[in-house]
């Protein structure tokens, strides 16, 4: 969602009137959870997604006929014999879009600072138009009415609270309790900010897996004590390159670390690698994967307990690091990185989808 968001403040900034179509509830095998969203440009252009495809075309016509001066929609689409080829998804799920014009008094510069300084924000939309963000104790724009916005307040708390989106119904009593906000129904979208990938030594193994991290919506920090490997001109999709100890610098930032983080140590080297893990492990990192061969692994295990790590820490360590894929070279390696980085963090059992009953996709 955050290209689709600085998008869209790009177009509210410069005038351009533009549709946003964003999935309310799923059931099935959806392509995508509720909160994510597509744009329609009064030029025609298009960014983003609610279906991975299949029923874009669809929501394109129905934007542009929105921003013809026709009312707000939700629209259902699900797999069916007649519309499985025309505008239905053929992975077998259902899903309900919203889709409505972002005006002027929605706050979307909001919504974009508060990304940008990495502070958890909700963009509440009423189906028929207008709304508000919540986020870090203050409030901007409105619903029109401020018991109205009372109770959008809440219900984006809650949902903010969970890093979750898509439609609640809110209506709660005044302060005073002498009166009632009317039950409406809002969408919430709720945005933090990106995960970390932290990848401690810039060697060719780094490199690959700095551009999958990126591409995957991570900030990207790469870390090694030689300046000849941590050149910024080598690792260009990263958002920082440094030279220093990897043990001194993840202690200046690990207030930062939290479990969206994944740590990747691809050193090699236990003077640099064994004082990192020894952190990361103790850390609230999400993901601490280590690379090296099994006979690595085990001297690495010896040289941490002897560190004071303690058995629970050292059970956390993803080493050898990556999901066996069978690929070869830096590339491969990568992606099987990130495979085991994204199952970690998703619960993925790591198989494949032959094996695993139930709908593809998890939402």
């Amino acid at each position: 969602m955050r290209h689709v968001i600085d998008q869209a403040v790009a177009w509210q900034r410069s005038g351009i009137r533009f549709a946003m179509a964003t999935v309310l509830r799923t059931w099935g095998s959806a392509p995508h959870a509720p909160g994510a969203s597509m744009l329609v440009g009064e030029d025609g252009r298009i960014v983003g997604s609610v279906s991975g495809g299949c029923v874009e075309s669809a929501v394109c016509a129905i934007a542009e006929e929105v921003l013809a001066g026709a009312a707000p929609t939700v629209e259902r689409w699900g797999v069916g014999d007649e519309d499985a080829f025309e505008a239905g998804l053929t992975c077998g799920g259902t899903i309900e879009v919203l889709i409505r014009e972002v005006g002027p008094e929605v706050p979307l510069d909001r919504i974009a600072a508060d990304l940008a300084a990495g502070v958890p924000v909700a963009l509440v939309t009423p189906v028929g138009g207008g709304g508000l963000a919540v986020g870090g104790g203050t409030v901007t724009g409105s619903l029109g009415d401020p018991q109205a916005d009372r109770a959008a307040v809440q219900a984006a708390e809650g949902m903010l609270g969970r890093a979750a989106s898509g439609l609640v119904t809110s209506g709660n009593a005044a302060a005073d309790g002498t009166a009632c906000a009317p039950e409406r129904e809002l969408l919430v979208q709720s945005f933090a900010p990106q995960p970390q990938l932290l990848i401690f030594g810039a060697a060719e193994f780094a490199r690959p897996l700095a551009g999958i991290g990126a591409a995957l919506g991570h900030r990207v920090m790469v870390c090694d004590a030689r300046p000849a490997f941590a050149a910024p001109e080598r690792f260009p999709m990263a958002d920082e390159v440094v030279t220093d100890r990897p043990d001194r610098w993840f202690r200046t930032r690990e207030d930062l670390v939290d479990a969206t983080t994944a740590v990747c140590v691809l050193t090699h080297d236990h003077r640099f690698d064994v004082p990192v893990l020894a952190l990361a492990l103790r850390s609230r990192a999400g993901y601490v994967g280590a690379m090296g061969s099994r006979r690595t692994h085990e001297d690495r295990l010896a040289r941490l307990r002897a560190a004071g790590a303690a058995e629970a820490e050292i059970a956390r360590l993803r080493s050898p690091i990556g999901l066996d894929l069978g690929g070869r070279g830096p590339e491969e390696t990568a992606v099987s990185i990130m495979a085991e980085i994204i199952a970690v963090r998703r619960g993925g059992s790591g198989l494949p989808l032959t094996l695993r009953p139930g709908p593809v996709h998890i939402v």
